[in-house]
């Protein structure tokens, strides 16, 4: 690790806050804390199955969870605040390149070098400044995740949010949660439909390596 990159982390959550608390309905699917993701392990760094966020990033959602309430869905999360230590552990993932096990579920198409090349995986994540949230939508009615017309973590074209090679309703249902991202305050990401950040995000240079874990948050703000 260089000191450059030394000097941007830290291990302070004081401007974190729990996402449940401030979005009591939240559905959270924690994938980096399952081993049901891209690697195939546990992620470095993930000690809860939980979403954390700033607290603008957190307020901005609350207002998207208003608005789509009111619309019948409700937001599941598969992450949210990612640690430094997790994005290094994609990263020497990348290195080896015997580990594919999960090629067929999540880059079908890609060589697991061309994930960094293409911009799916990059060796500093956003994720880690805290303002940046990967989510989809659920539908109150049948209790399902609504259909995007393509899956969490798939590398591909297929996942960049302007595909149209997708059926009409499944673009609106992109195109919902877009708009109602963007109205709230978040800019999307042109690879992954399910990835957005705070515009106005209070770290934008700084990234953090605290654990995912509401005890070490707790404990913190006991000091």
């Amino acid at each position: 690790m260089n000191s450059d990159y030394e000097k941007e982390v830290t291990l302070d959550p004081t401007g974190f806050v729990l996402l449940s608390d401030f979005v009591p309905g939240i559905i959270q699917e924690i994938r980096y804390y399952s081993t049901y993701n891209f690697i195939g392990d546990r992620i470095d760094g993930y000690e809860e199955p939980v979403a954390f966020l700033t607290k603008e990033a957190a307020r901005a959602l609350k207002a998207v969870s208003n608005e789509m309430m009111v619309q019948g869905y409700r937001l599941k999360v598969f992450d949210a605040y990612r640690p430094a230590c997790a994005v290094r552990h994609f990263v020497l993932w990348g290195i080896e390149d015997q580990d594919i096990r999960m090629k067929p579920y999540f880059y079908p198409e890609l060589e697991k070098q061309e994930l960094f090349s293409k911009g799916y995986i990059a060796k500093m994540s956003g994720h880690s400044r805290g303002s940046t949230i990967d989510l989809t939508l659920l539908d109150m009615k049948t209790g399902k995740e609504v259909d995007m017309g393509g899956a969490f973590d798939y590398f591909s074209e297929v996942s960049h949010p302007d595909y149209k090679e997708i059926s009409g309703e499944q673009y609106e249902n992109r195109m919902l949660l877009q708009k109602v991202m963007v109205r709230n305050g978040f800019k999307p990401f042109d690879c992954e439909w399910w990835h957005f950040t705070l515009e106005n995000e209070p770290y934008p240079d700084t990234y953090f390596e605290f654990p995912v874990s509401s005890e070490y948050l707790k404990r913190q703000r006991m000091k």
